[in-house]
């Protein structure tokens, strides 16, 4: 009696079991669906002719096969002539993205260094003032940054763009503080007793620890500022400095009627952040994973 009212209860709990892996998996089901089939619609609208993707009969899978989408997107200039406008989008949003992202990273890792592992009078005032940043929305500061910008004569230029971001984030200098609060203070007073300073200490044992870390946060102001519209469409006027993002919109107006070529400038652009996630998936969890755990 007792052997089969427990086998009962087993038997209930794997039922349970069940049932609830079935529901969180259709679930999952559904958010990729809800990711995928845009994306899917995409890719496949931006291989049909212009002809084919305005018409209202929706087919998914295009009836004649071209890539004058890309051709076109490759080949549009802004005033007809010099660089194809996509390319120059490309290069100037490495320019203008790469050397804050690389820079601003090395001062927010040591800013949490510091915060994390010195100790020195006033540290838990400025870490809160620090805080106290992330609370401030950035539409307050856009009017009098502008206006900062404009007496520099910064405006129509790459520079608002790079030099705020070179000095670190408060966002990063957080989660890094947070790692390396998880990394124990044996090492680096190990480290001491051996005659080595606090820069040497941060850059040959904080940095090798937490490259997983550095490299999720290298990885997220990375596409921040790849996919930053507002900024650009704020200072940038030339189209000599256009951003791929406001390279995409001048295009979308030139062609606002071709729904091949703008789904192909789409494409495009999602390349290279589908790159870097493939690449540094791994490093990119792990980073995140670890933030606050004891190594």
């Amino acid at each position: 009696m007792i052997r089969n009212i427990n086998n009962k209860k087993e038997q209930l709990t794997r039922a349970k079991q069940i049932t609830g892996k079935v529901i969180i998996y259709c679930v999952l089901v559904l958010f990729a669906l809800w990711i995928l089939v845009p994306f899917s619609i995409i890719i496949v609208t931006s291989f049909k002719t212009a002809r084919e993707a305005s018409n209202p009969e929706f087919s998914f899978f295009p009836k004649d096969f071209t890539a004058d989408g890309y051709k076109d997107v490759f080949t549009y200039t802004a005033g007809g002539e010099g660089m194809p406008l996509l390319i120059r989008g490309f290069l100037n949003t490495f320019l203008i993205v790469i050397p804050p992202t690389v820079l601003g990273l090395f001062c927010s890792a040591m800013s949490a260094y510091a915060f994390a592992k010195l100790r020195f009078k006033g540290k838990n005032v400025l870490f809160s003032a620090l805080l106290m940043t992330m609370m401030i929305p950035g539409t307050i500061m856009l009017t009098p940054s502008y206006m900062i910008y404009t007496l520099l004569g910064w405006v129509d230029t790459p520079l608002p763009l790079m030099i705020p971001g070179m000095f670190g984030a408060a966002t990063c200098v957080f989660f890094m503080r947070q790692f390396y609060s998880g990394i124990p203070s044996s090492l680096i007073e190990a480290a001491k007793l051996d005659g080595m300073g606090y820069f040497k200490i941060f850059w040959k044992i904080m940095v090798p620890l937490s490259v997983p870390a550095l490299l999720a946060q290298g990885i997220l102001g990375f596409i921040a500022g790849y996919n930053d519209y507002f900024g650009p469409y704020l200072y940038l006027q030339d189209p000599k400095w256009y951003t791929l993002q406001i390279a995409l919109n001048s295009f979308q107006g030139s062609y606002s009627r071709n729904i091949p070529a703008m789904m192909a400038g789409a494409v495009i652009a999602l390349i290279p952040t589908l790159i870097i996630y493939i690449v540094a998936q791994k490093y990119f969890i792990e980073g995140i994973a670890t933030s606050g755990m004891k190594l």
